[in-house]
């Protein structure tokens, strides 16, 4: 995407002219009012108590517990101890209890199911949704449960936050109708294994006919397009799994506007914490390169947990698949029917398979303060998520926050009781309010306009042709003034709006946020219905997109959103 500036623009009704940009070779000097501010943020820290035998440690006290930020210690703001569902104010002692929590009233807990169809196998999804709807009775009377499915491209709200039975019962009917593309995903991988085996086989041939110079630089060619193959296909899964990732991401910001308790259980039909494992020896031949287009685990699966530590989720993936020793028929494996048994009796490399398999639901676990529901747990996933919840302590703090997107380490001690442990998650992020809005508008793609959100009105031009395969579309946005707060500043009616623009195809390729500081002056105080115009061009591949523009004002924090497609039509 590029933007261009346009030249100075009118306000509708007005008599006198607004800039949206400064002159060619001029800046505008932002004064420091407009400048990004720092709000307080309580940070949620859930603890659950165990003693050597994993039994649950009820009746501590504030003094009972050191908290750690970084190593150092800090000052524990708030403290609620949670037992069975029920706040208990009373052993709190002079601390205050943790924000919209009541003392001695039920506390509920919101349980977010997202349901990643892109690589699970309908047999094993299904099985894990039978479950749950069975266990729908467990929840306490105050707790709420809500669902959303995920193919690929769009999220699917099955069923907002409820505390019917029968209105999640038929969430799950629906869960269990939609297509899911995981035995895709392996008839995809095992071309490509196929492919390379070809290739392989091929090269093989020419080097036992004793060929000359010649046909040994032929096959050297084929060596290379084994290994575009090979790397094709991790770029492709790498692809993928950031876009599950960025969609469960969407989903905990969609429905975080909930008081009590939050957790997801996040229903995966095999997302490895290592690509390069996962892809290396289902691949004859194939090594494994430092390529900067397969993600590292970091990189993919560090966003999920920042969201979920920063607004306050804990996670309990679930391994769809269960205990499978060979592998055949996931979307997570891929050796098929063919593959030889190595010493275990397992597929070659299927021990290491599962292990990163495993091992990425640890971290997603272990990192937000859930526990991994792995192998036959997933038929007791409800049942045991509502059991984990029922009772834990909730410590809260306010940290000094300088939105510099640094990772900070929350440690949780017992004081005097090394017979004690402690589970809880393990950091969060100072996050920005840059990046959180750029997360927004992503997230925007999936779900349409945040609820939050006032309605933007944007205007597209035919798209026009920008070269080989791309497209041109010029972009008029209507900013209504009455909805932004406009300063007298040194003699002028001053604000500064922050607009981003974001677009995927139907593919799930999607853009970097663009982002704009757009500065807007004018003699006058503006009249009521006055509209400021911003003009852009977005450059795109030619085929539809779905689009997020968004306008930002930070001195209110009121967000404008228009959500929609646009595509090439007749170019």
């Amino acid at each position: 995407m590029k933007s261009r500036r346009t030249l100075p623009v009118a306000w509708l009704l007005a008599v006198f002219v607004w800039e949206a940009a400064p002159a060619p070779g001029q800046e505008v000097e932002i004064p420091e009012v407009f400048s990004e501010t720092i709000d307080v943020r309580v940070v949620n820290v859930e603890v659950v108590v165990t003693d050597r035998q994993g039994n649950r440690v009820q009746g501590l006290k504030p003094p009972d517990f050191e908290l750690l930020v970084d190593g150092k210690p800090t000052p524990i703001d708030y403290f609620t101890e949670i037992e069975d569902g029920l706040a208990l104010g009373a052993r709190n002692g002079d601390m205050a209890a943790v924000p919209s929590v009541d003392p001695n009233a039920p506390v509920g807990t919101n349980f977010l199911i997202f349901i990643d169809d892109l690589f699970s196998i309908e047999r094993d999804r299904n099985r894990v949704l039978d479950r749950l709807a069975n266990d729908i009775g467990e929840l306490g009377p105050a707790d709420r449960i809500a669902a959303v499915a995920y193919d690929g491209q769009t999220v699917e709200t099955l069923t907002a936050w409820t505390k019917s039975a029968g209105q999640f019962k038929d969430a799950m009917d629906r869960a269990r109708s939609r297509p899911a593309h995981g035995l895709q995903q392996l008839s995809a991988r095992n071309q490509v294994v196929q492919d390379q085996q070809l290739m392989a086989e091929h090269e093989a041939g020419r080097d036992q006919s004793g060929l000359l110079e010649s046909g040994q630089q032929v096959s050297s060619g084929l060596s290379g397009d084994n290994s575009r193959l090979g790397l094709s296909y991790r770029e492709k899964t790498s692809n993928q799994l950031e876009s599950s990732v960025l969609a469960a991401m969407a989903t905990m910001r969609q429905f975080a506007n909930r008081s009590g308790r939050k957790v997801m259980l996040v229903l995966a039909g095999g997302w490895p914490r290592s690509v390069e494992i996962f892809a290396r020896e289902r691949l004859p031949g194939s090594t494994l390169p430092v390529d900067r287009r397969v993600m590292s685990e970091h990189e993919l699966y560090g966003p999920l947990v920042s969201t979920a530590n920063l607004i306050g989720f804990s996670l309990y993936p679930v391994d769809l698949p269960g205990l499978t020793r060979d592998f055949f028929g996931d979307a997570s494996r891929g050796f098929g029917a063919n593959a030889q048994p190595d010493g275990t009796g397992a597929a070659p490399g299927t021990l290491e398979k599962e292990d990163t398999i495993h091992s990425a639901l640890h971290l997603l676990a272990s990192s937000t303060g859930g526990v991994p529901l792995m192998n036959a747990r997933r038929d007791l996933a409800l049942a045991s998520v509502v059991a984990d919840t029922r009772s834990y302590y909730w410590l809260g703090f306010e940290p000094q926050r300088r939105e510099n997107n640094r990772f900070h380490e929350i440690e949780v001690r017992l004081v005097g009781r090394a017979d004690l442990n402690a589970r809880t998650r393990e950091g969060y992020v100072d996050m920005s309010r840059d990046h959180e809005l750029d997360m927004t508008a992503k997230a925007a793609l999936l779900f349409g306009d945040p609820p939050e959100a006032l309605p933007l009105q944007v205007h597209f031009s035919e798209p026009v042709r920008a070269g080989r395969r791309r497209m041109s579309v010029h972009v008029e946005v209507a900013i209504p003034l009455d909805e932004i707060q406009l300063l007298p500043v040194a003699g002028e009616w001053l604000s500064v709006v922050e607009i981003r623009v974001t677009a995927m195809d139907g593919a799930g390729n999607r853009s970097e946020v663009s982002f704009e500081k757009v500065p807007i002056a004018g003699s006058q105080e503006p009249q009521p219905g006055q509209i400021f115009y911003y003009e852009t061009d977005l450059e795109l591949r030619r085929r539809e997109h779905s689009y997020v523009i968004t306008v930002h004002d930070p001195l209110t924090g009121t967000n404008l959103t228009s959500t929609g497609k646009l595509g090439p039509k007749s170019i």
